[in-house]
């Protein structure tokens, strides 16, 4: 969720902090701050409510640095307040820290250890911060001596942290467990970030760091220690991604953007995974892998997790490998009888997801085998898996994901295909995927070129709603529930989507007089069926529309999008269903990208 920026040895330690902070707003937050110091005595701390454009407005022009922290700001234990944003400090104001994630057990050290303390916010970031602070005092201990001895006593599901001690501003101290942080090595300086994308403009190479190890970072040195302070030898890996493509460039929004860019992501995993011929190009271990499965696992949360009902029916369909999926955090707690050999796929647009990474820790000690489909290489999921599928879609930026989604589908498609091939249950020529891919491309670039028709019906059915409803069946019920989580997370109508045979069973109470329902139908053999569930609907007072597959449309359909085959129709009628939620949040004006209470990358549990 939150974002954490650091920097050490750099003139521009400011503009790098907020350009940072700015490049993470996509994490979600409601408050930032920054503290820097010159190393000549000076120093400052900067923190507002709102967004960072607050926060740059109360940078004075007195402000500089050469090493710093920043940090954004979601709130967990304490109300918005300036007092409760980050960075964090000790009551003699030499220690300040920023941190992500949540401490557990931070009320029963306040009062362990810190009766006799001033506290001048509600945090738990606080708590730490000030005990560490006692350490050094009371027992003499050197900063990293004091901040690993604090680590030892937390207990939370994951934290990230970044210290500096204003007696030696020019050295920062790191550690994590289970949230994201990245050291970025620059020609002189050292940054510190809790996604690549925020350095970008500083460098592009980056030091991966592992749960439990504690990191000191002075402007020409990086010291990574394990738990046991031992040395950690570890090279960097170059992330090869231009720093404007996590611009909007002329669009007003990320997600239009993104929303735009799905039929180059197609045609790139096609090429990446295919051969000209159609082949994949796959690992044959990991094809091989799962070809000797006796049940495949698919986990995932929100979007993603919409996006692993899709790929069940692709594997049960072209594999026979019976296939389940699972809500992340359900699982995570309430794992399921499991058969001797299954294998699970972790789809996760970020590859940092905390449920997600909880089940594969137990995955991980169970012995079974795993392989994460991400769009973030070196990500916690993409390296402690197995075997690691890119979604190569790009930075996804905007909280609504699209082109992940549409991407992961992509690479089931792919994986199934491969598998499929492996063990003889489809042949190349029963389902082309790099050709179907191409046709997903071209059908994704159609609909999208209709944008304004689309914006038309956004106005007309969805802007004035309170509630709104899609349904279908088979595959286009998993597609109805994500098209109802793209509209409700965007434009807050209350929507759900769900099997239009179950309509009768209890949801057709609410359809009241202008109630937009909206039926996809992209499947033969159940088109008639859902066309007669909308028929319900509007004897009732609804206002219906249709996604429909050319080859099943009729005069009075609203949407009509591209025969493709009928196991990926989801990467064609999902499209419409992206534009008309962002055009309805664009047309009740509110925040498309960065949607109240939501963040990006959910890294707690």
């Amino acid at each position: 969720m939150c974002g954490i920026v650091g920097v050490t040895g750099n003139d521009n330690a400011v503009s790098i902090l907020l350009e940072g902070l700015q490049k993470l707003e996509y994490r979600g937050y409601d408050s930032a701050g920054i503290y820097v110091n010159d190393l000549k005595g000076n120093d400052y701390l900067v923190k507002e409510k709102g967004r960072i454009s607050d926060l740059k407005a109360a940078v004075t022009p007195d402000v500089h640095g050469v090493a710093g922290i920043g940090h954004t700001r979601w709130a967990t234990h304490g109300v918005v307040s300036v007092a409760n944003a980050h960075p964090q400090f000790s009551e003699d104001h030499r220690f300040y820290l920023v941190h992500n994630g949540v401490i557990e057990n931070f009320k029963e050290l306040k009062s362990q250890y810190l009766s006799d303390t001033t506290f001048e916010s509600q945090t738990d970031t606080e708590v730490v911060v000030q005990l560490l602070d006692k350490f050094v005092r009371t027992e003499n201990l050197s900063t990293k001596d004091a901040f690993t001895k604090t680590l030892s006593l937390l207990e939370g599901s994951s934290y990230g942290f970044l210290l500096v001690d204003s007696e030696d501003p020019d050295t920062l101290y790191v550690a994590k467990n289970k949230s994201p942080l990245l050291i970025g090595v620059g020609d002189g300086f050292n940054v510190v970030c809790s996604d690549a994308v925020a350095m970008l403009k500083e460098t592009h190479d980056f030091l991966e760091l592992h749960d439990g190890e504690v990191v000191t970072i002075k402007p020409d040195e990086i010291l990574i220690e394990d738990q046991n302070g031992n040395k950690v030898e570890r090279d960097t890996f170059h992330l090869d991604m231009d720093a404007e493509e996590t611009d909007k460039g002329p669009y007003p929004y990320y997600m239009l953007k993104e929303v735009d860019e799905q039929p180059n992501v197609m045609r790139k995993l096609a090429s990446t995974y295919t051969d000209e011929s159609g082949k994949d190009t796959l690992d044959p271990e990991l094809v091989d892998a799962i070809k000797s499965a006796d049940r495949i696992h698919i986990v995932g949360a929100g979007t993603s997790y919409h996006a692993g009902l899709v790929g069940k029916k692709m594997f049960e369909k072209l594999t026979h490998i019976p296939t389940e999926v699972h809500v992340a955090s359900e699982f995570a707690y309430d794992d399921p009888l499991l058969t001797k050999n299954p294998f699970f796929i972790f789809l996760s647009q970020s590859g940092e997801t905390a449920d997600s990474r909880e089940v594969l820790v137990n995955v991980n000690a169970r012995g079974f085998k795993s392989l994460t489909i991400t769009n973030v290489a070196n990500s916690t999921l993409s390296r402690e898996a197995n075997y690691t599928l890119l979604l190569h879609a790009g930075p996804e930026i905007s909280v609504a994901s699209t082109k992940a989604y549409t991407a992961q589908i992509a690479v089931e498609a792919i994986l199934a295909k491969a598998v499929g091939m492996a063990k003889e249950q489809v042949t190349a020529e029963d389902f082309d995927v790099r050709q179907q891919l191409g046709l997903a491309a071209t059908g994704m670039q159609a609909i999208i070129d209709e944008k304004e028709t689309i914006e038309d019906l956004a106005k007309e059915y969805f802007v004035n709603a309170t509630r709104a409803f899609y349904i279908g069946r088979g595959i286009d019920q998993t597609v109805s529930l994500e098209s109802a989580l793209k509209l409700k997370e965007i434009s807050y109508v209350q929507a759900e989507g769900f099997a239009s045979g179950e309509l009768k069973h209890g949801t057709i109470a609410l359809i009241e007089e202008g109630t937009p329902v909206v039926g996809i139908i992209t499947q033969a053999k159940t088109a008639g069926l859902t066309r007669s569930n909308l028929q319900e609907t509007l004897s009732r007072g609804a206002q219906t529309l249709t996604i429909a597959r050319n080859g099943l449309k009729k005069d009075d359909d609203t949407i009509i999008i591209p025969d493709i085959d009928e196991m990926i129709t989801p990467l064609l009628s999902v499209v419409p269903a992206q534009l008309l939620a962002y055009y309805t949040s664009l047309n009740k004006g509110l925040d498309v990208d960065r949607p109240r209470n939501l963040a990006k990358s959910v890294t707690v549990e």
